[in-house]
């Protein structure tokens, strides 16, 4: 059967609103086809990472013994996997996130092993791993938010042949991957993960699995603080790329950079308390970032380097 556009768009957007408030702000911002493009794309990463998860759009929804087994764990990212390779090949699944896939695929076209290497972000959770060091960190981020910003980019119109933007394309989303961890690291916690590099903890004297004790606070700040001033690093790269894209998406991308990196910049003033409460960005934050969004998107940006950064391998 033929996927029903409507309907999958409409899926689509209502995923959206529900598992990103900010993401679906900065969304407004872009020219109705990429949007539509954008949020079909949103909807297969939120639904994916809820099966991983065993969550509805971020919020939880079951917490059981044989859910948490590894057994368990691979069998929902062999299902994600199952149903992707329908969406390639133009079928129903049965999913309505999958087949917004699919219907994006007729529209533009994406290298699997782009999404391959976003499944494989899913997998490294769904098996409970932790980072060892510093670029298993990065390859962490690449996974779950790096790819997607290629991905993301290029449906904003950028070549896959550009390898320089796509760089900064996935800078902004290890950028954002940065700033999401320092800021749950509570959260994360409380669910048995840590993304914190374990030679990081080390470092600092820290016992992995025990991070959140009061005690540990003062030096789990000076770590959130590495993370948020990372972030920054890798915040101002990608809005070197950012200005290749069409103004609308121009507009989009750095009111989503703005968001994100305001989120970094409370985690970091906050230190040894930013885990007392879910640190946010209002609607009245979010309003003024789109208004200096506009004002940076008519600029050129600074010429930023990436030397030091960590850059994908030329295989992925």
């Amino acid at each position: 059967m033929p996927y029903d556009r409507d309907a999958l768009n409409a899926y689509a957007l209502s995923s959206i609103e529900k598992g990103s408030k900010s993401f679906a702000f900065a969304s407004k911002l872009f020219d109705a086809e990429t949007r539509d493009k954008v949020m079909l794309f949103y909807a297969w990463c939120r639904r994916c990472d809820d099966i991983t998860d065993g969550q509805d759009h971020g919020h939880a929804r079951q917490d059981t013994a044989l859910f948490n087994t590894r057994q368990e764990a691979r069998k929902r990212i062999a299902s994600i996997r199952e149903m992707t390779t329908l969406a390639y090949q133009g079928k129903n699944s049965g999913d309505e996130a999958f087949d917004a896939l699919g219907l994006l695929l007729q529209d533009h076209p994406i290298e699997k092993k782009l999404i391959n290497d976003i499944i494989e972000g899913f997998a490294l959770d769904a098996e409970q791993w932790r980072p060892r060091s510093e670029d298993d960190l990065y390859q962490y981020c690449y996974h779950v938010a790096g790819a997607v910003g290629i991905i993301m980019a290029q449906i904003m119109g950028i070549s896959h042949h550009d390898k320089a933007t796509l760089d900064r394309a996935c800078d902004l989303g290890i950028a954002f991957q940065l700033a999401n961890i320092a800021r749950d690291i509570g959260d994360d916690a409380a669910n048995d993960r840590c993304y914190l590099p374990i030679i990081w903890l080390v470092e600092m004297d820290i016992e992995p699995g025990e991070i959140m004790r009061p005690h540990y606070r003062s030096a789990l700040a000076k770590l959130s603080a590495r993370l948020c001033k990372a972030s920054a690093l890798y915040n101002a790269s990608a809005r070197v790329g950012a200005a290749k894209l069409p103004f609308r998406s121009r507009i989009a991308i750095h009111a989503a950079a703005n968001i994100y990196g305001d989120i970094a910049v409370k985690v970091l003033a906050a230190q040894d308390k930013a885990w007392d409460h879910r640190q946010y960005v209002s609607k009245l934050e979010k309003f003024t970032h789109f208004i200096a969004a506009s004002a940076d998107s008519m600029k050129d940006p600074a010429p930023v380097s990436r030397e030091g950064l960590w850059t994908r391998a030329l295989s992925e």
